[in-house]
């Protein structure tokens, strides 16, 4: 089962102030002696000897992919200890409650755009306000609103150096090619599922067997915001989940809309359209299916992240020996337009001991030099120098001795990306920060976007509208994993098992959760 969040992290999140200072064992360690209590004056400047970083999959400078180099190089030029513990994607959330619970509290951690709303009232995370309004990086900024959005009540607690992004709906042309099928028909959700079906029953990957399915996912429904950003064509114009609707904050999953798409889901399911994994996928299984090299049993549609994945996924299918070449395919009617999600943010761990001054150095060595419009900011958008990336002469060979076979060839100080860790038969693309997405550029000149990839981000920017703001109440913090679960129970009788859409969501979920989700509404819609 897809993974959630977990209630454990987020009674955590309220329960902080209670285990904070017995906790942070490291945290703790940090302040010197000379330390004094809030509401003293203290003129001994805090000196910051190490940062625990907590990350998940959006650094991709993995520990088998150059992350020894890129914290070295890091460590080198602010001077100061990182340590990261990266954690696996799927189950990010779940990881994190692990490590809350424990007391095992990071100095800084990435979130997504729904944690983050959680967490911020809860004064777990540092008000990081003023730090930001007085940061260096501000004269460099050519996208604001970026974290003006995340404020909350006035306030900063996470901050974004990049705006959100979305997913878009790829499709390989090969299948849209042997089923005859031009893409510019589809339009409709009718068109779609005459897509799905052709791609389920005419033997689209050649191999003579009835072995294929139309669509595959990471999940009939996200748990985190956007939701439902990985089938859009069915959800359409439902969002179910808590969300603002005309000033006023309403339940999405128990509408008419939520409903009807879970028909969508149920009737597509039962006609073997979607691959029958769909329920228990993560990003990593559903994606790796799509461009396995062994096409049996794979999907012709795959709705992911738009820009670089782009070009990954190409990059994927060619290095698997499929014919890599993918459609991305506009919204049809009844979506209108692609979710772009609200941005995830890194956050600072609030020590509650009234103290600022470990807080303001964590921002100075962390967040403020991750814009620093040049070495800093070259590690978390590139990569390490001469790992990742190089301004060296050199010449290198992708797939050499086959018909894809390419050279690159360099002078001395031409900014280029390197051949990926990984895999040498193919380029690296970017670190932690998507260069595309930028809240503000680099001053070094060096900048490296593929063609495919600027051709997505511009597909997706002409497509997309914001996705809904996320919630934030006490009782929504304490409860969202059981809401979340009710929400999968659901789906899971409707979709997979055929169930009655009216009787499993009022005995699965408003029987459920449905106190909880009231007392959710009445708190936000009091605010």
């Amino acid at each position: 089962m897809k993974k959630k969040i977990v209630s454990l992290l987020l009674v955590a999140a309220m329960t902080v102030s209670l285990v904070a200072c017995g906790g942070k064992g490291q945290q703790a360690s940090n302040t010197e002696a000379g330390t004094e209590a809030a509401g003293t004056e203290v003129a001994e400047e805090y000196k910051l000897e190490k940062i625990t970083c907590v990350v998940n999959g959006t650094l991709t400078a993995t520990v088998d992919s150059g992350q020894q180099e890129f914290e070295k190089q890091w460590e080198d030029a602010v001077g100061v200890d990182l340590v990261i513990k990266q954690l696996d994607h799927s189950s990010y959330n779940e990881q994190v409650g692990t490590l809350f619970v424990s007391g095992d509290y990071p100095d800084v951690m990435i979130m997504s755009a729904d944690m983050y709303a959680q967490y911020a009232p809860t004064g777990i995370l540092w008000d990081m306000t003023e730090a930001y309004e007085n940061a260096e990086f501000q004269s460099r900024i050519t996208s604001p609103e970026t974290n003006e959005f995340l404020k909350k009540d006035g306030r900063l607690y996470g901050f974004a150096p990049a705006y959100g992004n979305g997913c878009v709906t790829y499709v390989k042309t090969a299948w849209l090619e042997k089923c005859g099928i031009d893409p510019s028909t589809i339009t409709t959700y009718d068109a779609y599922i005459d897509m799905l079906t052709k791609f389920k029953t005419m033997d689209p990957d050649g191999n003579g067997k009835d072995d294929t399915y139309g669509v595959i996912a990471a999940g009939f429904l996200g748990s985190e915001a956007p939701f439902i950003n990985y089938l859009p064509e069915f959800w359409q114009d439902a969002y179910p989940a808590i969300y603002k609707k005309d000033g006023t904050w309403i339940d999405g999953f128990n509408t008419p809309e939520t409903k009807a798409a879970l028909v969508r889901l149920q009737e597509a399911y039962a006609a073997g359209l979607i691959d029958p994994t769909t329920l228990t996928n993560g990003t990593k299984d559903a994606r790796e299916k799509w461009f396995s090299n062994d096409q049996s049993g794979s999907s012709g549609v795959f709705t992911y992240w738009a820009g670089s994945w782009y070009q990954t996924l190409t990059d994927n299918l060619s290095k698997n020996e499929v014919d890599d070449r993918i459609t991305e395919l506009a919204p049809i009617a009844e979506v209108g337009a692609y979710l772009d999600r609200e941005a995830p943010v890194w956050v600072i761990i609030d020590d509650q001991d009234g103290d600022d001054r470990r807080e303001q150095a964590i921002f100075d060595a962390f967040i403020e030099t991750m814009l620093d419009g040049d070495t800093v900011q070259t590690l978390w958008v590139y990569g390490a120098e001469d790992v990742h990336w190089s301004t060296k002469a050199e010449e290198f060979t992708t797939n050499a001795g086959t018909e894809k076979e390419k050279t690159y060839t360099y002078e001395e100080g031409k900014f280029h990306l390197k051949q990926n860790p990984n895999d040498p038969n193919s380029l690296w693309k970017k670190n932690a920060i998507d260069p595309a997405l930028l809240i503000a550029p680099l001053t070094n000149g060096f900048i490296e976007i593929s063609s495919l990839a600027d051709e997505g981000n511009k597909f997706f920017l002409a497509n997309c509208k914001p996705a809904p703001e996320s919630p934030a109440s006490e009782t929504y913090t304490a409860e969202a994993g059981t809401i979340y679960d009710a929400k999968i129970a659901v789906v899971t009788e409707v979709v997979t098992k055929g169930g009655n859409v009216d009787d499993a969501m009022q005995k699965l979920y408003v029987d459920v959760v449905g106190a909880t989700v009231d007392q959710c509404l009445t708190e936000l819609n009091a605010k």
